[in-house]
């Protein structure tokens, strides 16, 4: 793949993913639109591990039930807004990318109430770009160095 093309692709994601898709999930999450947007963004199936958990949201229902896991414990908490101390963009191809980011999630007084290393898998379909993996862990690091450390040749080394 030429550099145009994954310069292009870089671009095109990164502000899919940033500039409408964050900004779309923190305002439904307020109650500004209801959880049938996500279906713009998650692809079904979609697999999910997080919370030492892995499973599949094979239809739409279970994409909504997988996001009311995320947004009920957040407006409990007063959640607010996110913050983004970390994130990287990989391209595979035009059609295949990852995002990895830190998600600081936060009241309206900037305090902190979650913070998630997540790394997303997404790919390009004829309905535009999708979700189609999620593998997240809770963190209290600022850099995505920290949260998934890489050895010398790129493989991720072992916490424990």
């Amino acid at each position: 793949m030429t550099d145009d093309r994954i310069a292009t692709t870089r671009a095109e994601v990164t502000g899919w993913f940033f500039e409408d898709y964050l900004p779309r999930w923190v305002a439904a999450a307020g109650g500004a639109e209801g959880p049938e947007f996500i279906h713009q963004y998650w692809g079904t199936p979609m697999h999910v591990t997080g919370l030492e958990q892995s499973f599949w949201c094979l239809d739409d229902a279970s994409v909504l039930g997988f996001l009311e896991l995320n947004y009920a414990p957040l407006r409990e908490s007063g959640y607010s807004h996110t913050v983004v101390p970390d994130r990287r963009v990989f391209v595979y191809s035009t059609v295949g990318a990852a995002i990895e980011v830190i998600w600081s999630r936060r009241r309206a007084d900037d305090v902190e109430i979650q913070r998630w290393g997540t790394h997303f898998e997404v790919a390009r379909s004829d309905q535009g770009w999708r979700v189609v993996g999620i593998h997240a862990t809770a963190t209290d690091k600022d850099s995505l160095d920290e949260v998934w450390p890489r050895g010398l040749s790129g493989e991720v080394v072992s916490h424990g």
